[in-house]
């Protein structure tokens, strides 16, 4: 008699989605991939470590020590507010832009959140290993 292999699904339940897990939205991982994408940009990522440094800056400012114009600047700029990165505002004739410190906190949570749930994982791989 051959037995058959057994298959574990995972399901996901209404009632799982909206639940927090080590201070990260489990169901709003997916809403993570703006933010990581715009970090993921050499430049875009300077230009946050410059503003979570120097606080609110203009453009002409952070463009500054870059080998980039300030239309590719501001255009770096755009796609860290649609991630809900960063906020324009004109005052006067310069545009200034500073952090969203929410945004960045909640992917701090996320990476917390993965690095828990790789740190389990390889918690259990090593046991197991080991025959406990």
């Amino acid at each position: 008699m051959s037995r058959k292999p057994r298959v574990r699904e995972r399901r996901r339940s209404a009632g799982r989605a909206g639940r927090r897990t080590n201070g990260a939205p489990v169901g709003s991982i997916v809403g993570a991939a703006p933010v990581f994408a715009a970090l993921g940009d050499e430049t875009r990522l300077g230009l946050v470590v410059r503003l979570s440094a120097d606080g609110p800056l203009s453009i002409a400012r952070l463009t500054e020590g870059l080998h980039v114009s300030r239309q590719a600047v501001t255009k770096h700029l755009r796609v860290l507010e649609e991630a809900g990165l960063a906020r324009g505002m004109r005052v006067g004739r310069d545009s200034v832009w500073e952090m969203e410190p929410q945004r960045l906190d909640d992917a701090r949570r996320w990476l917390s959140h993965i690095e828990g749930q790789w740190d389990d994982a390889l918690g259990r791989l090593k046991r197991r290993l080991e025959g406990r």
